[in-house]
């Protein structure tokens, strides 16, 4: 089972289980579920192979192994210090701890940081206070009211108390979810008028001065090494959240390995990283754990990269945990971002036969589901997930799918504005909500939505692909440049991204650039690619193999470029490489098939070319047309033929023809 011995395996569920609980202790709920989850996906230690030399046909190989025991995973800290703290503060921490499942924040801080609350409202001067002595305007102008000293309180004391690191975190920790409530209740209504997105946590700069304290008494006293890096994961999601990127990733990588286990760490982590570079950046400096496989994956995933090296090593993780619903979600995600929705909704699929009530990643699936126009499923899926949870912003988004399927685009976005309404940094709302916008012509409020997403996820190209796609409709055709560029850069391999920048970079006059992004997006969308078309760097239309198929919607577009920078045999080459597309890729051992019978069979090369189509017919008729002046009647007058019988540009073709006869008479 994946080499790992009986023992390792032990080893590795106990180290997950003892994460597992300490997330739970200090009220980590999700990272605590998916440490359990994990844990649960790993098969009985009999499965796997022991690493004694016991005969196989012993019968001490059927003996069951201990499994991970109470002590070994509610375990003590081995610093004495911290012993001796949290068995002092058990009874407050419990107290604490309920205060906090009970979602009362603020108590369940106050418990270990007593704080006065009535300081800052009487700290702040009243209209009516009698402790203001206002003193005669001068001129106009009213001078600063003089406050009585009796009468301001004064703070209280920012000297902490002798906490252990599990109860000031958990304190902390409350503090900064009490601030996410009151911003989340201080904001406006999605996408109102006074909503900005800028309201601010504003207990954070507090808890960075309170952790910037505590670090500094701990290097003060030589403390640093008994560190557990939960604190240091703390202070990481407040400078991010301050956007200190480079301070906040210095403190996540310091919180990974001094606890490779706490997977919040991770995923902090993993949102800081923008680029592949990055990412390869970031390797030598994380520790050598199992953990640190699963978040290549996870990484990688959110970076939209689907090389093979990825799902080998995804196989081999689903050999250590064959039942891993997380696995399995990266794998129908990475189906999903390379546009192989069938087996993303495959996977998906199963994941739901195994856990019917399990949500989570399944908007992603409606996703699917909704390219692929499978309404019946979709329909399912949303019965399904209302029934599980209908206050789960997947299940909104899930249901926002279907209506937006039915081209119900109001109720569509009412669904994704209430998942926002439980969840502002959802990130799949924001931009499903883009896209209704744009359906119903509101392109404002579509470029609002999709601003709000690159704010949550940076790496979401949908988003900067709406951007550009909202200012292209606003005719703001420098704008879309700047956003379709971003989409290419994070979507290098998605011929879609760079055919959208090759029409930008045509509607403002800049044709070589556009011929530069159409070859891009024509190489992404090759179905097969030659190497000596691999290798090339696309410096004439001769540089593609007649054995590779070409999009003609792509090929066309870079003709007309080479016309307009006056390159007409290499827009004539372009055009001849359209029409070869209509049969498509040469086979040298199939026997010769003329334009009769491709126009029965609607399209040669074994079925897999176009047949005649609207844009391979004005590459026939540009070419009868340069064959025209060219003198090359023969020439034009075969292809001017032809276009009578496609069906396309008739009226045209009948004129071409009509001259190319009067021009033989008159030349016989």
């Amino acid at each position: 089972m994946a080499n790992l011995t009986r023992e390792q395996a032990t080893s590795l569920r106990e180290n997950i289980l003892r994460a597992s609980v300490q997330s739970s202790e200090r009220c980590l709920y999700q990272s605590a579920k998916w440490l359990a989850e994990l844990a649960s996906s790993l098969p009985p230690p009999a499965d796997f192979a022991s690493s004694d030399d016991t005969d196989s046909d012993s019968p001490m190989r059927d003996i069951q192994q201990p499994m991970p025991g109470l002590q070994s995973v509610f375990s003590t800290p081995d610093d004495p210090d911290e012993s001796r703290l949290e068995a002092q503060e058990l009874g407050n921490y419990l107290l604490a701890k309920s205060y906090f499942d009970c979602r009362e924040f603020d108590r369940c801080s106050a418990v270990f940081l007593p704080s006065n609350p009535t300081f800052n409202v009487l700290s702040s001067p009243s209209p009516e206070s009698p402790t203001q002595t206002p003193t005669k305007a001068a001129k106009g102008k009213a001078k600063t009211p003089v406050e009585s000293p009796a009468a301001v309180p004064k703070p209280p004391s920012d000297r902490m108390p002798p906490l252990s690191q599990k109860s000031l975190f958990l304190a902390l920790y409350a503090k900064y979810i009490a601030g996410e409530k009151r911003k989340d209740e201080d904001s406006e209504m999605i996408l109102g008028p006074m909503d900005n997105g800028a309201v601010a946590n504003k207990e954070l700069v507090g808890i960075g001065r309170m952790l910037e304290a505590w670090f500094d008494a701990r290097r003060a006293e030589g403390k640093e090494a008994q560190n557990q890096g939960w604190l240091e994961y703390l202070y990481g999601i407040v400078l991010a959240k301050g956007n200190s990127d480079a301070a906040a990733k210095q403190y996540l990588l310091k919180a990974i390995n001094v606890n490779p286990w706490n997977w919040g760490a991770w995923l902090e982590l993993k949102d800081l990283l923008n680029s592949l570079e990055a990412l390869r950046a970031t390797y030598p400096l994380l520790p050598h754990n199992i953990l640190t496989l699963l978040f290549n994956i996870d990484a990688s995933q959110s970076l939209y990269l689907t090389s093979p090296e990825i799902h080998s090593s995804l196989t081999e993780l689903l050999r250590i945990f064959p039942t891993s619903a997380f696995l399995l979600t990266q794998r129908a995600l990475l189906h999903y971002h390379a546009k192989s929705y069938d087996e993303a909704s495959a996977i998906f699929s199963l994941l739901i036969q195994r856990d019917p009530h399990r949500l989570d990643a399944l908007d992603h699936y409606s996703n699917v589901l909704y390219v692929m126009s499978n309404r019946p499923r979709l329909a399912f899926l949303a019965q399904l997930a209302t029934a599980t949870d209908k206050f789960r912003p997947e299940t909104c988004c899930i249901v926002g799918n279907y209506y937006s399927l039915k081209s119900e685009h109001e109720k569509a976005v009412m669904y994704f504005r209430r998942a926002l309404t439980l969840d502002r940094a959802f990130l799949s709302a924001w931009t499903l909500m883009g896209h209704e916008y744009v359906e119903v012509k509101n392109t404002h409020a579509a470029i609002e939505a999709y601003r709000r997403a690159v704010d949550v996820n940076r790496k979401d190209y949908r988003a900067w692909y709406g951007l550009g796609q909202a200012y292209e409709v606003l005719e703001m055709h420098h704008y879309a440049l700047f956003y379709f560029q971003r989409a290419a850069a994070l979507r290098p391999y998605d011929r879609q991204m760079w055919q959208a920048l090759g029409a930008c970079y045509e509607k403002i006059d800049r044709p070589a650039q556009a011929v530069k992004a159409y070859k891009r997006a024509l190489t992404a969308g090759m179905a097969y690619i030659e190497p000596a078309a691999s290798s090339s760097s696309f410096g004439s239309a001769n540089s593609f193999e007649r054995t590779v198929f070409l999009d003609p919607e792509l090929l066309y577009p870079i003709a007309l470029m080479y016309e307009r920078l006056g390159d007409t045999a290499e827009t004539a080459s372009y055009m001849e490489l359209v029409l070869a597309q209509e049969e498509g890729p040469a086979d040298p051992d199939a026997p010769p098939q003329d334009h009769e019978d491709h126009e029965d069979e609607g399209g040669g090369g074994g079925g897999q070319g176009t047949g005649v189509t609207l844009t391979t017919s004005k590459a026939r008729l540009w070419l009868a047309r340069w064959a025209h002046g060219r003198g090359e009647v023969a020439r034009a007058m075969e292809l001017a033929n032809e276009l009578c019988e496609d069906g396309y540009e008739v009226e045209e073709a009948k004129a071409l023809v009509r001259d190319l006869r009067a021009r033989i008479e008159a030349g016989g």
